[in-house]
């Protein structure tokens, strides 16, 4: 968005935070920035508003940008959200959609099964697909698409080349996550298990995934200065460099998150860990309906991809999965199958974006496309 113009009012990071606990030290400055941006939304006068995720702070921007419409008697501008909330993994999370009617005029699913939820529930829906599906449409340069096609090859002999991985040396692909808050938790923990497999591998190196994030980057350049085995870091920002290191690794470890969808493009076998503060642990504990938290796994409900999770997220099991996985050719290729069945629910079937201009369906535009086609064939509508 910021390449295309965007003036952001704050960095996104200063609201990036999850949990309970991590929420409570953030709770002033959240009040206000949720101020700042009502305050410029409504002096802006927009047509169209369009939150994207943030649920907890999105819905109450909506909500109060609806009530102050209201009171001067006007309907205000539509309001579109993109990314439905998760009710599919928490206790009472449907009847908690009703509710959303009021203040949000269209949600812009990314999932299967979620637009019809929202419907039977009073929203307008529509599925859009994973956005994540949008770098495979920029590295394949927009070629159309064929349904099997959905998946990212990169470069591993130019990436070993250029940063001189030995052949037979093994690579491990680490992504700690994208918040500074979750990068500072898990880093460590990734540190000592490469600690304790060093030795099963004696050429172990590792590629760490950093995130666009100056706060994040500081912090990673400083911890592998004590890394306890050699270490590629891998900038943000460049998805080709991204796949490139995927497909010249043996598996990944990663923070539970976005990153496991983009390593089942690659087909990159893969070890989803978390960990966060004690109580929001056991809020997750109490609220879950679902016994998986990485979307491959929700999504084929099936653990084939292993978790450790929680307590069980400690280095020397975080090892030993990854050691087994590592050995186990058949663990990998249940991953690789099942990888390709996941990524079949991340697009519409239909996937077709209206083209304005001349009123004409087109067929293979990415989600982004078709997000961007319902906005403006609502307004069009309108008009």
């Amino acid at each position: 968005m910021s390449k295309q113009g965007l003036k952001s009012l704050f960095p996104m990071e200063d609201i990036a935070v999850m949990g309970i606990w991590e929420l409570l030290p953030h709770l002033y400055k959240f009040r206000r920035k949720l101020s700042e941006t009502i305050e410029a939304a409504h002096l802006f006068q927009p047509h169209v508003v369009v939150t994207v995720d943030s649920k907890g702070f999105s819905f109450r921007l909506l909500k109060q940008l609806r009530a102050r419409y209201s009171q001067q008697g006007s309907d205000g501008p539509v309001h579109f959200h993109y990314v439905a909330p998760s009710f599919w993994a928490w206790k009472g999370g449907e009847a908690r959609l009703r509710g959303l009617a009021n203040f949000v005029d269209h949600i812009l699913c990314i999932l299967p099964n979620e637009e019809a939820v929202c419907r039977s529930n009073g929203l307008v829906a529509t599925f859009v697909g994973h956005p994540i599906l949008e770098d495979v449409l920029q590295l394949h340069s927009g070629k159309e698409m064929m349904l099997n096609e959905w998946k990212i090859e990169g470069n591993c002999d130019n990436f070993r080349g250029q940063y001189a991985v030995p052949s037979g040396a093994t690579l491990i692909s680490l992504l700690p996550g994208s918040r500074l808050q979750e990068v500072t938790r898990m880093l460590p923990i990734f540190a000592n298990s490469m600690r304790l497999l060093k030795d099963s591998f004696p050429e172990l190196i590792t590629a760490i995934h950093v995130a666009p994030n100056q706060h994040v980057a500081d912090y990673v350049a400083a911890a592998v200065q004590k890394w306890p085995v050699p270490t590629i870091l891998i900038p943000g920002g460049s998805p080709a460099l991204k796949y490139d290191s995927f497909s010249a690794s043996r598996v990944a470890l990663c923070t539970s998150g976005t990153v496991a969808v983009e390593l089942q493009l690659a087909r990159l076998p893969c070890l989803v860990a978390y960990r966060a503060h004690i109580l929001t642990e056991w809020f997750i504990r109490y609220k879950a309906k679902i016994p998986y938290i990485s979307l491959p796994n929700i999504l084929l409900n099936s653990a084939i991809i292993p978790e450790a999770l929680f307590q069980a997220c400690t280095p020397s099991n975080l090892a030993s999965l990854l050691t087994e996985l590592i050995n186990n050719d058949e663990l990998q290729e249940k991953q690789i199958i099942a990888a390709e069945k996941f990524v079949k629910y991340l697009y519409p079937s239909n996937m077709k974006v209206l083209d304005l201009e001349d009123v004409r369906w087109k067929s293979n535009h990415g989600p982004s496309m078709l997000a961007a086609s319902t906005i403006l064939s609502h307004q069009r509508r309108e008009a």
